[in-house]
């Protein structure tokens, strides 16, 4: 029985979609994995039919995770290549990540080589829709101790009655404090739009990114183009997003989400996961 309330969802291009229905794939790899995928979780898989129209994108199945490896890239063998995504060689899997993913990339980021069993059965999630969800609030913040170092993003949602819906922390491994904002509030947009949300307003205590998505500064960093393009394109698909800076201390919910993140990594002094 799929517990539809705490699945996590994984969303596929459509080649990859189709490999893994046929059962031709019953594995991914993750870089910087924003849902911490571990053993045992279940997880719906979604088929971004045509990455730009969401109206397309398709439930396909779950997937049941049975195996994580994780290792850097520079570890990574022939066997991991040729079984699992068919690289050349490995110069050409650092390549296409660094086109995916930008210059971040090295020989020392971590990869996740997640093997799942896969069934079609696609769980009823109407359940999980909070009937006040249409409008929601949302409080985001990010971290890294560092800069760059260890981070984490962290969001909270509320519906229009103040009724808390999700309160999340999702460690990033080694990234910047900016990458680590715009990657929360990337990740709570995405969890508003799956709750059904149609008006967003969105609470950050992070003024520069307040500020470009407003439009009001220039975004000069070519490390951050990526995500604020593609947090510009979540936005049309809701009816209207506000964006407003607030201080800290009216962000503690968010900011104490990205700490037990970063905290739930640290063993022995030493953050796991990296």
């Amino acid at each position: 029985m799929y517990n539809a309330k705490v699945m996590k969802k994984l969303k596929l291009d459509h080649e990859l979609a189709e490999l893994i229905v046929k059962g031709l794939k019953t594995n991914t790899w993750r870089l910087f994995d924003d849902k911490d995928l571990s053993v045992n979780d279940q997880v719906l898989l979604v088929d971004k039919v045509n990455p730009s129209e969401p109206k397309t994108w398709q439930n396909i199945g779950v997937a049941t995770i049975d195996k994580v490896i994780q290792k850097r890239l520079e570890d990574v063998t022939e066997i991991d290549m040729n079984g699992q995504e068919g690289y050349a060689s490995k110069e050409e899997m650092l390549q296409t990540y660094q086109r995916y993913y930008g210059t971040d990339v090295t020989w020392q980021t971590p990869v996740k080589i997640v093997h799942f069993k896969f069934s079609k059965d696609i769980p009823d999630q109407s359940a999980d829709i909070s009937p006040n969800a249409e409008r929601v609030v949302l409080y985001t913040d990010g971290g890294s101790r560092g800069n760059p170092g260890p981070s984490a993003s962290g969001y909270v949602i509320f519906d229009d009655q103040k009724k808390l819906l999700v309160d999340r922390g999702v460690y990033l491994g080694i990234t910047t404090n900016n990458q680590a904002e715009y990657t929360a509030l990337k990740l709570a947009l995405e969890e508003a739009k799956n709750l059904g949300a149609q008006e967003v307003t969105v609470y950050m205590d992070s003024l520069l990114v307040v500020n470009q998505m407003k439009g009001i500064f220039k975004v000069k960093n070519r490390d951050l183009w990526p995500i604020h393009d593609a947090i510009k394109q979540q936005c049309k698909q809701f009816k209207q997003v506000t964006f407003t800076q607030v201080p800290r201390e009216l962000n503690k919910l968010a900011d104490a989400a990205v700490n037990r993140a970063l905290d739930e990594k640290l063993v022995n002094g030493v953050y796991t996961g990296q």
